[in-house]
């Protein structure tokens, strides 16, 4: 599979004339906390080589993630967002259980008006005990910058709320490669409490001669049960060149402050 091509068809839905319940460009209100806990687990037997075609690894990689998420209005046009968690797993034979990534920014608000926005995030992420990327070994890694370029949109699509949002972005990195990020969200709000997300993640890593890529998809369902929320959903790499073939499911917490 072409990944660029699965890029434009992900992104297809975003152009769509499209309530940011969990999209990442709108900022929050000043004073307003969300923390969502997740855990996700993720198993390969398959890699995708240099051509993009999936063969059978010798040995299974298998990733258990435990993880919060916190976002924190500092004003209205301002957010604060953290992540830290742990993870433990296997990759080739060599175990790791520690600390994960830990991550800390801002997400700055540039423009909006009263169907879309545009936003600015930067950051720093420090490596963790395991995968701090899916083509290099456990433990490999250091210091993160990262900078994102964020745009939305909300409305309705036949008659329900929904929103769509694309994020593009670059993550200069110590001790591994410099990556580009592109990634989409397209979620529906329909009665009674529920949310239903399709979301894309696509990279690229520049290393000499190799350049691995990847595509992940995951689609998901939150239940609400007021300032709580339920999430259960699977992802996916569905395409990619020297990374492993993934998936697994994703489950959360929503906590909203």
């Amino acid at each position: 599979m072409n990944v660029g091509g699965g890029i434009i068809a992900a992104l297809a839905a975003v152009i769509l004339p499209l309530s940011p319940a969990a999209a990442g460009a709108w900022p929050k209100a000043a004073g307003q906390t969300q923390v969502i806990l997740k855990y996700e687990r993720a198993e390969a037997d398959q890699d995708y080589d240099a051509e993009g075609d999936a063969i059978g690894r010798l040995l299974d990689r298998v990733e258990e993630n435990a993880t919060v998420y916190l976002e924190h209005g500092l004003t209205d046009r301002v957010t604060l967002q953290a992540k830290a968690g742990f993870t433990k797993g296997e990759d080739g034979g060599l175990d790791y259980d520690g600390r994960g990534p830990i991550e800390l920014g801002l997400r700055f608000g540039l423009w909006r008006d009263e169907a879309a926005v545009v936003s600015l995030y930067a950051g720093a992420a420090f490596a963790g005990e395991g995968l701090n990327a899916q083509y290099a070994p456990p433990g490999a890694g250091d210091v993160d910058v990262e900078a994102r370029l964020l745009a939305g949109r909300s409305g309705r699509l036949g008659g329900v709320p929904a929103f769509g949002e694309v994020q593009v972005g670059g993550v200069t990195r110590q001790s591994l490669p410099d990556e580009a990020r592109l990634d989409a969200t397209f979620g529906l709000e329909p009665p009674g409490g529920w949310l239903i997300l399709a979301q894309s993640y696509y990279g690229r890593a520049f290393a000499s001669g190799e350049d691995p890529q990847w595509l992940k998809l995951e689609g998901s369902v939150v239940k609400r049960f007021g300032q709580v929320g339920v999430q259960a959903g699977w992802r996916q790499t569905v395409a990619g060149r020297r990374v492993p073939r993934d998936g697994g499911p994703v489950l959360g917490l929503w906590l909203d402050f």
